[in-house]
């Protein structure tokens, strides 16, 4: 199922999370700081509650992974990148970073993670 994904660049070094969580759900970067009382940076525990909040499943394992063909069609990111680790989103073939825009392939990292996402809804 392909879904359709707003690009959200974050508004500031610290926001990833919060872009992934609104690319994901719709929601504004303001409303879901607002919402995780969080303005820096996001933690899984924050980013897995807030998601299992709005409706979406998250998996519980944490997968490394090495190239894109080994991702779930859609889910976000852990990445350890040369400036510090970071939250992006791959859906369909897709990388929606909110740092380094919309890609066809993982910035620069050391390290990759990621957690499956699934919302009936979408």
């Amino acid at each position: 199922m392909i879904r359709k994904i707003n690009y959200v660049h974050e508004p500031n070094d610290l926001q990833c999370g919060q872009a992934v969580l609104a690319m994901l759900t719709g929601l504004s970067v303001e409303q879901i700081a607002e919402e995780l009382h969080n303005e820096r940076e996001t933690t899984l525990k924050e980013m897995k509650g807030f998601l299992r909040t709005h409706g979406w499943q998250v998996s519980d394992e944490r997968i490394q992974i090495e190239h894109k063909s080994e991702l779930a069609p859609l889910c976000m990111l852990s990445l350890e990148t040369p400036r510090c680790w970071h939250w992006s989103l791959y859906c369909d073939g897709v990388f929606y970073d909110p740092e380094h825009g919309v890609t066809d392939d993982f910035p620069v990292c050391a390290r990759r993670y990621y957690w499956e996402v699934k919302n009936e809804i979408r």
